[in-house]
């Protein structure tokens, strides 16, 4: 079966830290389109502060049994691309993006390593109508019980 997607680049960074403990840190700080020509990762730009690296070949696959968990992103403050990676001797490394809630909650209980970016308009825009095409939201099957009615007073 064939899943509608967004191909896309995942930017990583890597900042200079003033700390005894840990000298840098990694984070996924973006995304792009994928330009085709990124599957080996690539800086992108570096200076004494930071250094960010571009990894392609990703595809954001959309699943309709995901479309709740695509509704509850697009309703946050923030709509967000997750990104699961994981460190390979001195990179760090995307593994994985998703737009799901639930895949993201799942990879963080697996203790995985998901960082969040902003997702950009048009994908937000593609992803709302895929959520209004296929999310339809399960109706209420549960009542009140008759003693949290309210008692009748005379």
């Amino acid at each position: 079966m064939n899943h509608p997607g967004f191909h896309i680049a995942v930017i990583m960074e890597r900042r200079a830290l003033t700390n005894r403990w840990q000298t840098h840190a990694w984070e996924a700080i973006g995304i792009v389109p994928d330009p085709g020509d990124a599957a080996t990762p690539r800086v992108l730009r570096q200076d004494a502060a930071s250094t960010q690296w571009l990894h392609g070949g990703f595809e954001a696959e959309l699943h309709r049994d995901e479309a709740e968990n695509y509704y509850l992103n697009l309703s946050a403050a923030q709509a967000c691309v997750f990104v699961i990676w994981r460190m390979e001797e001195d990179l760090a490394v995307p593994k994985f993006v998703t737009l799901s809630y639930g895949e993201a909650a799942r990879f963080m209980e697996a203790s995985e390593q998901v960082d969040t970016t902003p997702m950009p308009g048009d994908m937000r825009d593609r992803l709302g109508e895929f959520v209004a095409e296929h999310y339809k939201p399960e109706p209420k099957r549960r009542s009140r019980p008759p003693s949290f009615r309210g008692a009748k007073r005379g």
